[in-house]
């Protein structure tokens, strides 16, 4: 077991490699009543939850991306109420980035902000959602456009979950974990190199090894900038086109399949400026193939994909603003780059 300390509005600790419900259980002490949000694929290994005397609730929600709605919200919401949940009372999110999303987004807004807890249980969840302190839920405008900054108590992260994933969902969350290389923590990038998903997945050292390393990346960068004033934007690498492309699909792909898609847009693109060498663009699609990941996407018109990245957090105003690199665990930004210029990376991506 390992303990990485995030240092955001208040300090808490991400727990690498324990045993989830024996983690609960110490952290639940002196609650009264504690609400399990969790997706209906996961409610026979819910429902039946007890973690020390608090009374538990169960509260299932739709899977993926679909749970982040106005409407679930809503549900969540009356269910708090019916369940007369206050102040000293405890949510406790357990699955994929969006249950966290939608448990951590329901908690900082019940009684203007209640505790909660992060057991995230896909790779996705372990080394990003779950960790930082973002909870929100979609608009039919864009992805977490309606949010707030709510750290959890404590995030858990029981290595155990992996296995109940497809090999595409592992892969996706492996986007990520390649996002830090690429930001900040090149032994990364070097320890996933000729390696395939099957081999990654056989080795519990190594997959420990990338989320630890991923975490302490997140981690680091939401210590120094909690609300994403600048420095926090970096964690957004790939992303920017990658949110476009995933409501352009309307959540077919999964997230880190469109983060992956996200990154060869602008590897291509800041390849074409001058920003990066050959090197490093061979080095993007290289990783992300062997992962299994896409590199491409023909699924929409570039204009639709232009105005979904103008909806982007990151943009001020019609000027569009990108992460980049300028080199193996360097990040710089662009903005309002040339739309010529936008088009052609696009087209490289979808050829």
């Amino acid at each position: 077991m390992s303990v990485v300390t995030i240092q955001a509005e208040r300090q808490y600790e991400v727990h690498i490699d324990v045993e989830f419900k024996e983690a609960l259980k110490s952290i639940s002490k002196h609650r009264e009543k504690i609400a399990f949000i969790f997706s209906e694929n996961m409610r026979d290994q819910i429902n039946d939850l007890k973690v020390g005397d608090a009374e538990s609730f169960y509260f299932p929600v739709a899977d993926s991306e679909a749970a982040k709605s106005t409407k679930t919200l809503l549900q969540l919401w009356d269910w708090l109420g019916a369940a007369g949940f206050t102040r000293s009372d405890l949510i406790v999110g357990i699955g994929g980035g969006a249950i966290t999303d939608l448990a951590g987004f329901a908690a900082a807004t019940w009684l203007r902000g209640i505790d909660w807890v992060a057991v995230p249980t896909t790779v996705a969840g372990m080394v990003d959602a779950a960790v930082g302190g973002k909870t929100g839920i979609n608009s039919e405008y864009g992805k977490n456009l309606i949010g707030a900054f709510h750290s959890p108590q404590s995030v858990i992260i029981d290595l155990d979950w992996l296995s109940t994933l497809t090999d595409r969902d592992f892969a996706a969350g492996l986007a990520e974990v390649v996002k830090c290389g690429f930001i900040k923590d090149v032994e990364i990038i070097n320890l996933l190199k000729g390696k395939s998903l099957k081999e990654i997945r056989q080795d519990r050292v190594l997959t420990t090894n990338l989320i630890e390393r991923s975490i302490k990346v997140k981690g680091a960068v939401v210590s120094s900038d909690f609300k994403e004033s600048f420095e926090r934007e970096i964690l957004n690498y790939g992303h920017t086109f990658g949110h476009a492309v995933e409501i352009d699909a309307k959540y077919s792909l999964r997230h880190g399949e469109c983060v992956a898609i996200g990154m060869i847009f602008i590897a291509e693109l800041s390849f074409s400026l001058g920003l990066i060498s050959q090197e490093i663009l061979d080095i993007h699609r290289e990783i992300l193939s062997q992962l299994t990941l896409p590199t491409t996407y023909a699924g929409s018109d570039w204009d639709v994909l232009l105005g979904h990245m103008r909806l982007d957090k990151k943009s001020r105003g019609n000027i569009l603003r990108f992460v980049s690199l300028d080199g193996l665990g360097k990040t710089q930004r662009i903005e309002g780059p040339d739309e010529g210029a936008l088009l052609s990376a696009y087209e490289k991506v979808c050829t």
